[in-house]
């Protein structure tokens, strides 16, 4: 658990810097390219998978496609040549009322698959603070 805090905590205190695109590339680097991208992704749907707090909110959605889109999102968001093709947070998730710890949940199933793939601290606390800004545009929607 302290880990998880550690994490947030630089999560929180990145989220004051915004990325330039030099530290995204850099990023995309470090989580090793889209293969390492996909292969986190992959890690962190299996753990939502085996997450009872919030699985249901996943129970009727086509996980290949939601592995695909992840991916393709996060590779985008982390400067990779990747295009994110999806819709827009707000309304991926509209009607599906996530509350704030089944948002922390989702979080902390993302913090256990880069620690389970190796991802260095410093990279999870970059993408921890890049997805934070959605956090408003998920939770009680």
């Amino acid at each position: 658990m302290l880990s998880v805090k550690k994490a947030l905590f630089g999560a929180l205190l990145l989220l004051s810097v915004a990325p330039s695109s030099a530290l995204s590339s850099e990023l995309y680097q470090q989580l090793g390219k889209k293969a390492g991208i996909d292969q986190l992704m992959t890690t962190f749907v299996f753990a939502i998978a085996e997450d009872e707090r919030v699985i249901e909110h996943f129970a009727r959605v086509d996980i290949e496609r939601f592995h695909q889109m992840i991916s393709q999102h996060v590779c985008e968001l982390v400067g990779g040549p990747c295009r994110y093709e999806g819709a827009d947070m707000v309304e991926v998730h509209t009607g599906m009322a996530i509350t704030r710890a089944e948002f922390n949940a989702i979080v902390e199933n993302l913090i256990h698959a880069m620690e389970q793939e190796q991802v260095p601290l410093s990279a999870q606390n970059q993408l921890l603070a890049i997805l934070a800004q959605f956090h408003g545009d998920i939770v009680g929607k």
